[in-house]
């Protein structure tokens, strides 16, 4: 008998065994599905505002932070392709103004190879990638529109004529020849550049950003703090940008002191550096993804405009008030604000009560 009964038993123990390993794989596979939907819903929680944030890819896009990615419009400005540049005697043209543009300094600067005329920054350094940068400055629309009336001067200028004024006050030197060879090579690339674009058309990335005025002053001293983490690190600790071996150019320009703009080059004023800076640096940074927020813009190109440079007489300069910016920062003026809130802001202020002048008048 204890032989069956035995047997009977070893029978029972693995019935048993069979429904608890069934049990423990059911709960193994309800784990694995609990654990799934939760990881799912998490994804799709972290991912619920990007698709309701959507925007169709043409949609300007309103951003709020650095970080925020942009569309692009259907507006905006392509540069050609370099291939395009002809072949000849014109193409040879276009490609030595282009290289002047990239390597001014080596041409013109203080030790340049066919002038020392200016002081050692390139054009380029201002206007991003030979002037073909969305928001760096570009050429796109600079042939299309000269002549044209000058507000700073208050005369009918051609093109030739505003280079010239760049070599006299971002590069703070003396103009070239405007008949000569490098003049007309210079505008043999800015027209190639700008084909195509029709005078007064209004194309999305041209020039440089104009980024909404700030409620109060830009300030200099939170600047210097975006200075030093940002920017330091190519343009060196007191601005003096970073000079190639031979003295011939920088490779990254200095950003006041004796070899930078002066105050009289359009980067003085702080809109333009401010816009200039959000779209473009650190270096590397594009208008789709800034770096700065627009306060932290504001500020640095305070900080940077507050350092010294060179000093240009401009007392001939705007001669009708009326055209003269709210961000430039000598007077007089036809309103009764400091030239301390002319430099640094807050601008809106300012431009309300220019507004209401105009209006009563």
């Amino acid at each position: 008998m204890q032989p069956k009964e035995d047997k009977e038993l070893l029978k029972a123990i693995v019935k048993v065994s069979r429904y608890i390993i069934l049990i423990a794989l059911l709960t193994v596979v309800c784990l694995v599905m609990l654990i799934g939907s939760l990881w799912n819903d998490g994804q799709v929680a972290v991912n619920a505002p990007q698709v309701a944030e959507s925007k169709p890819v043409f949609a300007p896009v309103v951003v709020s932070s650095p970080a925020s990615k942009k569309s692009t419009p259907a507006d905006i400005w392509k540069a050609p392709d370099e291939n395009s540049i002809p072949v000849g005697k014109a193409g040879e043209m276009i490609r030595y103004g282009k290289e002047l543009l990239a390597h001014t300094a080596d041409y013109l600067g203080p030790y340049g190879s066919v002038a020392q005329i200016s002081n050692g920054m390139n054009c380029q350094n201002c206007h991003l990638d030979g002037g073909s940068k969305l928001f760096g400055n570009n050429y796109a629309s600079f042939i299309v529109s000269y002549p044209k009336l000058s507000n700073r001067s208050g005369k009918i200028e051609p093109a030739a004529e505003r280079i010239a004024e760049c070599f006299n006050r971002s590069l703070s030197g003396n103009v070239p020849d405007t008949n000569g060879r490098e003049m007309q090579a210079m505008l043999a690339y800015m027209k190639w550049i700008g084909q195509g674009v029709k005078k007064g058309e209004k194309l999305f990335g041209t020039a440089t950003e104009k980024l909404p005025f700030l409620k109060d002053a830009a300030d200099p001293v939170k600047g210097k703090l975006v200075y030093i983490a940002k920017c330091q690190s190519c343009h060196g600790k007191n601005g003096e940008g970073l000079i190639i071996a031979g003295k011939r150019s920088y490779t990254y320009p200095p950003l006041w002191g004796q070899h930078s703009y002066n105050d009289g080059a359009g980067m003085y004023r702080i809109s333009n550096f401010a816009g200039f800076v959000k779209n473009n640096m650190p270096f590397g940074v594009t208008y789709k993804n800034p770096q700065l927020t627009d306060e932290e813009a504001w500020n640095v190109a305070a900080f940077i405009n507050s350092q010294p440079r060179p000093h240009k007489d401009q007392h001939n300069d705007w001669k009708d008030l009326k055209n003269k910016p709210i961000d430039f920062p000598f007077g007089p003026y036809v309103d009764k604000f400091s030239e301390k809130q002319h430099k640094y802001g807050p601008f809106k202020p300012i431009k309300d009560a220019q507004k209401e002048q105009t209006n009563k008048s």
